[in-house]
């Protein structure tokens, strides 16, 4: 068993671990110097194909999903003098990791846009709301493919299924705030959508030397 506090540090730093970075690295890409310049599972896919993307999508699910339903379960002691539930806690470590991914500690504090290691977050520690807020990404992107879209409308949707689904008051307190920064994240993108700019989706693999067009999102 480990103290709660080892393991929330440890949730934060393995969500900062930047998948979409090394990913393109090995394939000699600065991710972050090309598309739209974001880590995430999107802007890689666009970059250098699905295959890629799928993997760092995987990959970051797993940065939410580990802490949040493993972590719970070799807890030591509380936190904060507090005996939390071990769901709570869980919920607690996949938002440490979910804030490591948008803040990562290894590029000064930048990073990607939440999504997938939120999605992951959701499923180890409240799977009918992760349920709920992926059908809603899905049936967005699907109707729209606009990723931008549906991923905010996703934050919105797994806010609200919380506060219905789960016990207050430090579920409500996260997911309102882990969905407020995605859509504070995504502001760029609701700017485009507005004017009607912000592009859609594809899988279509673009030359990263030519690629100079903007992302509709990121995870």
């Amino acid at each position: 068993m480990i103290n709660g506090w080892i393991l929330l540090i440890a949730s934060w730093l393995l969500g900062g671990i930047p998948v979409g970075v090394l990913v393109a690295k090995a394939k000699g890409v600065d991710i972050m110097s090309v598309g739209s310049g974001n880590i995430g599972a999107t802007n890689v896919a666009r970059v250098m194909g699905k295959g890629a993307g799928l993997l760092v999508f995987v990959l970051d699910v797993l940065k939410g999903l580990v802490p949040a339903f493993w972590f719970q379960m070799i807890v030591e002691r509380p936190i904060f003098g507090f005996g939390f539930p071990s769901q709570e806690f869980g919920l607690l470590c996949g938002g440490a990791a979910m804030a490591g991914h948008m803040a990562s500690p290894f590029l000064k504090f930048k990073g990607g846009k939440g999504i997938a290691t939120g999605l992951g977050m959701l499923v180890g520690s409240a799977p009918l709301v992760g349920v709920i807020a992926l059908s809603s990404f899905i049936v967005v992107v699907a109707a729209t493919r606009i990723v931008s879209l549906g991923s905010v409308v996703a934050a919105v949707v797994m806010a609200l299924a919380g506060i219905f689904l789960t016990p207050p008051p430090l579920f409500w307190v996260v997911y309102g705030a882990l969905g407020f920064f995605v859509v504070w994240k995504h502001r760029a993108n609701m700017q485009r959508l507005l004017k009607g700019e912000e592009p859609k989706f594809s899988f279509a693999r673009k030359d990263s030397a030519q690629d100079g067009g903007v992302e509709p999102s990121e995870q």
